[in-house]
This record gives C-alpha cells, sequence and structure tokens, in this order.
C-alpha cells in the first residue's frame, strides 16, 4: 500500500492498452486519480497528485478531505 501525508493509495490497476498503471487516492469525498508508466512513476505520481490536492485547496481556502479512520 502507498501512503504519503496521512494519504492512502486504493486499489492499483494495470490497463494493457495503453500501458499503465492507475489508482485513486482512498477514503476521501474529493477525487485524486493520478497514474504511471513505471512503479516509480506511478509512486511520484501519487504523491504529486496528493501535493497538489492540498496546494489546491490552501488556494481555495478549502478544507481538504481527510481519510476516513474506521
Amino acid at each position: 500500500m502507498m501512503e504519503y501525508k496521512g494519504y492512502a493509495a486504493g486499489p492499483i490497476v494495470f490497463d494493457p492498452e495503453e500501458n499503465t498503471f492507475s489508482g485513486i487516492v482512498t477514503g476521501l469525498k474529493d477525487v485524486v486519480h493520478f497514474e504511471g508508466a513505471t512503479a516509480k512513476e506511478l509512486a511520484r505520481a501519487f504523491r504529486a497528485s496528493i501535493d497538489s490536492y492540498l496546494k489546491c485547496c490552501e488556494e481555495t481556502g478549502q478544507e481538504p478531505d481527510r481519510p476516513f479512520n474506521g
């Protein structure tokens, strides 16, 4: 499982036609998607998507969703 800044990735899906891996950040109302062609690219895209999401929330004054805790 990939985790970053308290956020986690959901199931990772491989698209053989596009030759890419993709996933979403789990436990949020907002949809945060990421993808990459390699494991390194996927991990980098995961971290970048969370950083981008948090920056967007800060710039718009929106409180970011936090992952649900059981």
